[in-house]
C-alpha cells in the first residue's frame, strides 16, 4: 500500500486547470519532493490530498483512505505546514500550539508536554511566551512546522517549507526532515527550489501548469528522461557555421562557436564525426552527456535549450 496514491486527481478553478489528471504514487516512510515552479498546482494538491479542497474530478488515497469519503480521518493521521498564515499573531507561540492541540482533544497536561518539546526542537524554546506577531518570517515557519507535528502525524505534509528561513535555518530544515523519515514517517515536501528538493529527497515529482512531467528516483527521472533520445555534445577545432546537419537527429544547437549540442534517438557520435570531417572540421571531442536534475528540470518545464 502506498502512503499516498492519486487517480486523475483534477482541481478545475473558474474554467482554468490547477491540477490535471495527477496520478501519484508516493512510497511509506519515503520523502518525495514535490518540485515545481510557483502556480504549478503544488498547493491545490496539497488542499485536495488533505480533504481541504474538493477536487473536480479524480480520488485520492492517504494512507489508505479515501480523502473524499473520510476526511477527518484523514486530518487525524496528518501534519501540514502551510507556506503561509494559520497562526495567530496576538498569542504567543506556546498558546498558539495550545491551541491547535484542542483539534487533536489532547489532554491540557499532554498538550503542553507536547508543546514544549516541539519548540524546543525547532529551536524557538527561548521564545515559547513571546506573542508570535513580534517574530521574524522565519521564526514563524519554525513555529508552522512544530504545528504541523502536535498529533504526531504518520505522513507530514510541508509546503514550501524553507520560506523567510536564512541559509543555516533552510539547512538546520532539512537536517530535520531526513530525522523525522527516520522515525518512519512519509514526508511530502513541496518546493520551487530544485536543490534541496534533490537534497533530501527519495523520489521526486516534476508538476507544471498542474500536470505531473515526470517522477521516480533521480536515476529513474534521468532513464526516463533519456528513453528514445541520446544528448551528444561534439567540439570542434574550427568555428562552426552549420546551417543544418545530414545526419538523422531531433534537434541540434550550438553551445558558443565552437560546440554543437545534438539530440537524437540513438547513438549516432560515430555518424556525426564522419559527417563534420567530411566538411573540414578537425574534432576535438565528442561525447554522450547525461543531464543533470537541473536540466532535466529546465527543460520539461521551460523548453530544451532554457536557460
Amino acid at each position: 500500500m502506498y502512503a499516498i496514491e492519486t487517480e486523475n486527481l483534477t482541481k478545475i478553478y473558474d474554467g482554468t486547470v490547477a491540477v490535471d489528471h495527477l496520478n501519484l504514487r508516493v512510497k511509506k516512510g519515503t520523502v518525495y519532493g514535490f518540485l515545481g515552479p510557483n502556480g504549478a498546482g503544488k498547493t491545490t494538491t496539497i488542499l485536495m490530498l488533505l480533504g481541504l479542497v474538493e477536487p473536480t474530478e479524480g480520488t485520492a488515497h492517504v494512507a489508505g483512505i479515501n480523502v473524499m469519503e473520510k476526511p477527518v480521518e484523514v486530518k487525524r493521521i496528518t501534519g501540514f505546514m502551510p507556506a503561509e498564515g494559520g497562526l495567530y499573531p496576538n498569542l504567543s507561540a506556546i498558546d498558539n500550539l495550545l491551541y491547535f492541540a484542542k483539534f487533536y482533544r489532547m489532554p491540557r497536561n499532554e498538550a503542553e508536554k507536547r508543546a514544549r518539546e516541539l519548540l524546543e526542537l525547532v529551536g524557538l524554546k527561548e521564545v515559547a511566551d513571546r506573542k508570535v506577531e513580534g517574530f521574524s518570517t522565519g521564526m514563524k515557519q519554525r513555529l508552522l512546522l512544530a504545528q504541523a507535528l502536535l498529533n504526531d502525524p504518520e505522513i507530514l505534509f510541508l509546503d514550501e517549507p524553507t520560506n523567510g528561513l536564512d541559509p543555516r535555518g533552510a539547512v538546520e530544515l532539512r537536517e530535520l526532515v531526513r530525522e523525522l523519515k527516520k522515525d518512519g514517517r512519509t514526508i511530502f515536501f513541496s518546493s520551487h527550489i530544485l536543490a534541496e528538493v534533490e537534497e533530501v529527497s527519495d523520489e521526486i515529482g516534476i508538476i507544471s501548469q498542474g500536470k505531473l512531467l515526470i517522477s521516480g528516483s533521480q536515476e529513474e527521472i534521468k532513464r526516463k528522461f533519456m528513453e528514445g533520445r541520446y544528448l551528444i555534445t561534439v567540439e570542434t577545432k574550427e568555428p562552426l557555421e552549420l546551417e543544418g546537419l545530414e545526419t538523422n537527429v531531433i534537434e541540434w544547437r550550438r553551445s558558443g562557436d565552437r560546440k554543437l549540442v545534438v539530440y537524437a534517438e540513438r547513438d549516432i557520435r560515430e555518424d556525426l564525426v564522419t559527417e563534420l570531417r567530411a566538411k573540414g572540421y578537425t574534432v576535438l571531442d565528442v561525447h554522450l552527456h547525461e543531464p543533470s536534475l537541473e536540466e532535466i528540470f529546465m527543460e520539461l518545464v521551460y523548453g530544451r535549450g532554457a536557460k
